[in-house]
């Protein structure tokens, strides 16, 4: 029984990771890597700080990776993966926006001193 049951998965993982394996599965998993790379930079910026800390980098990461990931769930017709990568690229494009506009704001008031 045990035998059978780690065939069956080695014949799965053989199909899923090398039989599967093309360009666009490679690109699956470079946007997974930008997506993932978002929590690295979250979890060493807070480390750094001492608190919970969310730097403009996780939000460039998650644009980046969440638009990959939205391409690659188009091109496989996944309508689960596409609904869930549609909102995420919103809510990251939303939260970069409100980081921009921040920052113009905190560059006005500094530009404004050093002109007088």
């Amino acid at each position: 029984m045990l035998i059978d049951l780690s065939r069956m998965v080695g014949s799965y993982l053989q199909d899923v990771f090398v039989t599967n394996l093309d360009w666009w599965v490679l690109a699956g998993f470079v946007a997974q890597a930008f997506f993932t790379a978002r929590f690295v930079v979250q979890w060493i910026a807070s480390e750094r700080a001492g608190r919970s800390v969310i730097p403009v980098a996780f939000w460039f990461l998650s644009l980046v990776g969440g638009v990959m990931l939205l391409v690659y769930a188009l091109y496989r017709k996944d309508p689960v993966f596409i609904a869930g990568q549609s909102f995420g690229v919103f809510v990251y494009m939303r939260n970069l926006t409100f980081v921009i506009r921040e920052q113009k704001a905190e560059v006005a008031p500094a530009q404004a001193r050093a002109a007088s």
